[in-house]
C-alpha cells in the first residue's frame, strides 16, 4: 500500500522508499526566515528605524546558527556534504547547459554556489547594517551605499535563486519549493 505512512526520525512520511527527509527544521527555519526578513527590510520597513534593525538582528542571528549548523547538522546541512569544487562546479554547470544535469536529493553544486554567495552577502550586510549603528560610523554615506547595495545584491541574487528552483522543479518533476516547506523530496 504506497500511501501509508510511517514513523521515520520523528516526523510522519509516506511509505518507506518514496521520500527522504532532506531539509530538517533548522535549514527550513533560516530559509525562511531570511525570506521573510529580507521581504521585510527591502519592501516594507522604513531604513534604519528600529523594527528594520530588529529584523537585521533576528537574521544575523538566524545566519549564525546556521553557520554552526553547517558543521554540526544533518547530513544535508553540512558544508561538507555540498560545498562544490571548481571542477564539480564546471562539470555540473556544463551538465546543466547541455540538459542532461544529474538530479540531487541535497544542494547540486550550483544551487551551493548561491547558498554560499547569499550566506556571505547577509554576512555582509548584517555587519555593516550594525556598523551603522556605530558612532564611528555614524552617517557615513559610503557605509550606507554599501549596505544598501549588498541588500540589493541580495535581492537580484534571490530572485534568480528563485527562477532556479522553479527551472529545476519543472526538469526533475518535483516541487522545490514545497520540499523547504515541508523538508521532504521524492527519493
Amino acid at each position: 500500500m504506497t500511501d501509508r505512512v510511517a514513523q521515520a526520525g520523528g516526523a510522519i512520511a509516506p511509505a518507506a522508499g518514496a521520500n527522504v527527509r532532506v531539509w530538517d527544521p533548522v535549514v527550513r527555519l533560516f530559509h525562511w526566515t531570511v525570506v521573510a526578513g529580507c521581504v521585510l527590510n527591502l519592501f516594507i520597513l522604513d531604513d534604519g528605524e528600529l523594527p528594520h534593525e530588529l529584523v537585521g538582528y533576528v537574521v544575523a542571528s538566524a545566519l549564525a546558527i546556521r553557520l554552526v549548523w553547517g558543521f554540526v547538522g544533518t547530513k544535508y546541512a553540512r558544508f561538507s556534504d555540498f560545498v562544490p569544487t571548481p571542477t564539480g562546479l564546471i562539470a555540473y554547470v556544463r551538465a546543466l547547459l547541455a540538459g542532461c544535469e544529474p538530479r540531487m536529493l541535497g544542494h547540486n553544486p550550483a544551487g551551493a554556489a548561491m547558498m554560499l554567495a547569499l550566506m556571505a552577502l547577509l554576512a555582509g550586510v548584517c555587519l555593516t547594517g550594525w556598523m551603522t549603528t556605530l558612532d564611528a560610523f555614524w552617517g557615513d554615506d559610503w557605509l550606507e551605499e554599501l549596505h544598501e547595495t549588498l541588500a540589493n545584491a541580495i535581492l537580484v541574487l534571490a530572485l534568480l535563486h528563485a527562477a532556479a528552483a522553479l527551472f529545476e522543479s519543472w526538469r526533475h518533476r518535483e516541487n522545490l519549493v514545497w520540499s523547504m516547506v515541508t523538508g521532504w523530496k521524492k527519493r
